[in-house]
């Protein structure tokens, strides 16, 4: 009888082991599928991100007075909520001062933006025609915003109700970029 004893027992505790073991591995299992399925998941958002980012409009301000660094860290700044993502700048061998910025992107507020100092001097420049429009949640913010980019620019609108916005103001900043201010 006693020798039965201890053969009852390991026949138990193989038993038992057994069990929580088989439980270990179904719980794993169900654990692993979790992640697989949040896995995919995640795959899939980062396909249609890159989806809607390959036709995604980005503004693209040349400047040819080697103020981009200037103006991007003015404008970021400026916005809430803005950063800059990227800069390449230009090596000892390049066309411009080294150091000066050959591709930037930065982001204000949610709206993606691009900047370079371009080597050769174009005919061109900045035109009222094509400006950034933005429409302020409140007075405060409208009148901070115009206050800041109108300094050293040029104001083409002056804050004032012009019957199709309670207020709205034009200014072409001293970076030569035109901005349209809306108050909601």
């Amino acid at each position: 009888m006693k020798s039965t004893i201890p053969l009852i027992l390991l026949t138990l505790s193989l038993i038992v082991i057994s069990c929580t073991n088989t439980k270990i591995e179904k719980f794993n299992l169900a654990e692993i599928e979790k992640l697989q399925v949040e896995n995919d998941s995640l795959k899939n958002i980062l396909i249609q991100n890159k989806a809607t980012m390959k036709n995604k409009i980005i503004t693209f301000l040349t400047f040819q007075d080697n103020n981009a660094e200037n103006a991007m860290n003015f404008y970021v700044d400026l916005f809430d909520n803005s950063k800059i993502i990227k800069v390449q700048r230009w090596g000892k061998e390049g066309p411009v001062e080294e150091g000066k910025i050959m591709h930037a992107t930065f982001d204000l507020n949610g709206s993606l933006f691009m900047c370079s100092d371009s080597p050769p001097v174009h005919n061109w420049d900045f035109s009222p025609a094509v400006s950034n429009y933005i429409d302020c949640e409140n007075e405060g913010e409208l009148e901070r915003l115009f206050s800041k980019l109108s300094e050293n620019g040029n104001v083409t609108m002056p804050l004032n109700n012009y019957g199709f916005s309670q207020k709205f103001g034009w200014v072409i900043d001293q970076f030569g970029v035109s901005w349209q201010l809306n108050l909601l």
